[in-house]
Formats: structure tokens, C-alpha cells, sequence
């Protein structure tokens, strides 16, 4: 089901995207994307390497900028340039992001209560003792405890420093946390904890997630909509359900035919995605 995907929260605030573009030279990398997440609810951008997932949220987040369209978040434009610091730290606390490999988003020198701190001094006006309270319940609500805290990241398994990642960017207090191949490079057991942990997030603190994967097994438990890219364009939109069970475009279909399965046959995929082009 292909509709538009914006018309959902035009009148319920929320996350809104319309008409977004970026191209490199002659590429482009992404070509008129548009789509909305309502607060406190879940979307899921699929597609494989190169259909421009990625570059889509790191322009939402500030970290590219788009060549067309524009960026709404509860009816504020965040598509100019932002004027002076404190508009540049109020636009970064309202969008975060963790990233596939957490560990180069975390400064190895300094312990994990430190990261964690940091965001706080930087975003919120607290006294020490409010900080390392504040610190004490975020490391808590991921499920890491004293010791955690005053460890170095490389001291800790891949799955601890993914909570680390997520506390520290809950501690901005977003209203949007982008999820980048956040729980790709986990083991399946430690992914089923972290989108566990993400679920219970998002019910208590309202919080909307992006979640930028390949996998449609994550997208499947923990999405309510879903948005197909390939080159850069939208070619599938709708509910998560609906999209996963019936799906309309041949190349949503070859995403799902692609994920391994009883009776699967690689051959037969390949030249399915030979057909699709």
C-alpha cells in the first residue's frame, strides 16, 4: 500500500518529512523521500546498502545537508541552517542517534558515567549531585548498574555499550531516537534484549523511533509502519503488517524472498533481482 505518508501527522504534529533530496555529482542519493512519525509511535526505512537510508537520517539529524525539501518536527522547521548555538543544541536534543558500532560514538578515555554526563552538562542546567543521579537512573533504565558506570567502554561487551549509546541518548530527552543498524553487529540473543529494552523505552517515555535496517525481522517486531527505499526513492510505504504480508513492488518482495528461509533458493533470488533491475 504506496499513499502518502505525510498525511497522518499534519495535523498531529510528530515528525514530517517532504520532498528530501541529496545528490552527490551525478548520484542521487536520495530523491524526493517523504514520510511522517507521529510522537511516540515507530517507523522502520528498509532497503539495502546504497538505497539511502542512512544518508536520509543523517540529513533529519543535522549531519548532511538536503539540497530540496524540508523537515518539520511538531510544526517547527528544521530545514534552515540553525542560527547560533542554542538553536544547534535545541535542534540536537529534539533528534538522537545511535549508530550500528557504539563504541565510535563514545570517547574511550572517559568512563561510561562520563559520557553519559557529558550530554547532561552540555543540554540541562543541574547541579553535580543532580547529574550523577540523573546519570545513576538513565545507566539503570538500560540495565547497567555502578560498575558499568564507572567503566571504560572497552571494558564492556558489544550489547553494554549499545545501552550505553541508547542512556546517552536518552539523556538529551529527544522526542525522535534514530536507530541505525543499531542492533546489526549483535548477537541474536543480545538484539532480542536490546529491542526488548527499546519497546519498554518507547511505552514509558513516548519516545518515536526510526529504525534504519536491512533486517526485516527487527522491522517486523518493533515498527508500525514501514517505508521501502531503493536508489533513493520510495517504491513501497504503509503499515508494518501489511507491507510485510502482502507486499505490492517486486523489490519489496525480493527483500522479503531474500531473508533465508525453508526451501530457500539463492539461484531463484538472484535472478529475481536481475528481473527487478
Amino acid at each position: 500500500m504506496t499513499s502518502d505518508p505525510t498525511a497522518a501527522a499534519t495535523s498531529a504534529q510528530g515528525l514530517v518529512v517532504r520532498g528530501l533530496c541529496k545528490t552527490y555529482g551525478d548520484h542521487a542519493a536520495v530523491d524526493d523521500v517523504s514520510f511522517a512519525l507521529a510522537p511516540g509511535s515507530s517507523l522502520g526505512i528498509v532497503g539495502e546498502s546504497g538505497s539511502g537510508k542512512t544518508t536520509t537520517v543523517r540529513m533529519l539529524v543535522g549531519l548532511e545537508r538536503a539540497d530540496a525539501g524540508t523537515v518539520t518536527l511538531d510544526g517547527r522547521d528544521r530545514s534552515a541552517r540553525p542560527r547560533g548555538r542554542t538553536e544547534r543544541l535545541a535542534r540536537a536534543r529534539e533528534i538522537q542517534m545511535v549508530f550500528q558500532d557504539p563504541y565510535l560514538s563514545l570517547d574511550p578515555r572517559i568512563t561510561v558515567g562520563g559520557c553519559v554526563d557529558e550530554v547532561l552538562r552540555l543540554h540541562f542546567r543541574l547541579t553535580p549531585a543532580a547529574r550523577r543521579a540523573r546519570v545513576a537512573d538513565l545507566l539503570d533504565q538500560v540495565g547497567l548498574g555502578p560498575r558499568e558506570s564507572a567503566a571504560l567502554p572497552r571494558a564492556l561487551s558489544g550489547g553494554q555499550r549499545q545501552r550505553v549509546a541508547i542512556a546517552r541518548a536518552l539523556a538529551a530527552e529527544p522526542r525522535v531516537l534514530v536507530l541505525d543498524e543499531a542492533v546489526a553487529a549483535l548477537d541474536v540473543s543480545i538484539q532480542a534484549q536490546i529491542l526488548e529494552l527499546l519497546t519498554h523505552i518507547r511505552s514509558e517515555a513516548g519516545v518515536g523511533y526510526l529504525f534504519v535496517t536491512h533486517d526485516l525481522g527487527v522491522v517486523r517486531h518493533v515498527t508500525d509502519e514501514i517505508v521501502v527505499l531503493r536508489h533513493g526513492r520510495i517504491v513501497e510505504s504503509g503499515p508494518t503488517p501489511h507491507v510485510l504480508t502482502t507486499p505490492e513492488h517486486p523489490y519489496t518482495r525480493l527483500l522479503l524472498d531474500s531473508v533465508p528461509h525453508r526451501g530457500w533458493d539463492p539461484a531463484r533470488i538472484a535472478e529475481a533481482r536481475s528481473a527487478v533491475g
